[in-house]
């Protein structure tokens, strides 16, 4: 326990900083808090947030972090635990105030596919699928979500 009082300052930046902790067998295994958590992330606290923006931040890099252990032949996708809905190419993800998440994809037979998910629903899997022959490059919507996030932010502060 720890019984060291905090100043003002520290109790607030304690409430906006993210906490995370990871216990692998591997202790070289790569970590989601190895990255950099985006300034956006970190820009309000978490007690200000809906529980869907917090989750929705939260997925975000945890994909990121899988897709940089990727090769360039394989891409994230999402299986979902508790249902038949099989695999969700990951292709967008959303999130609508205050508590659903939204994923965007498509599945392997290559029919649209959108999952609409209670924050306390949130249960998912992420998977590498071999990436779709037709695209040269790897689809990487982990890195694509992290650079909204933090244009989001630099939007904001500009105002």
């Amino acid at each position: 326990m720890d019984s060291k009082i905090k100043t003002a300052a520290e109790a607030a930046e304690a409430d906006i900083l993210p906490r995370l902790y990871e216990a692998h067998r591997n202790p070289n295994a790569a970590k989601t808090g190895d990255q950099e958590v985006p300034a956006a992330m970190t820009a309000k606290p978490v007690s200000q947030k809906s529980p869907a923006q917090w989750a929705y931040e939260r997925v975000v890099l945890y994909l990121k972090k899988f897709e940089e252990q990727l090769d360039n032949d394989h891409e994230v996708a999402m299986g979902f635990t508790g249902a038949d809905a099989g695999v969700l190419r990951i292709e967008g993800m959303g999130y609508f105030d205050p508590d659903i998440l939204t994923f965007y994809g498509t599945d392997p037979a290559g029919g649209q596919t959108q999952l609409v998910q209670h924050v306390s629903q949130l249960n998912v899997i992420l998977r590498a699928l071999p990436k779709e022959v037709e695209n040269a490059e790897p689809n990487r919507i982990g890195f694509r979500l992290v650079e909204d996030l933090e244009a989001e932010h630099a939007g904001k502060t500009e105002e």
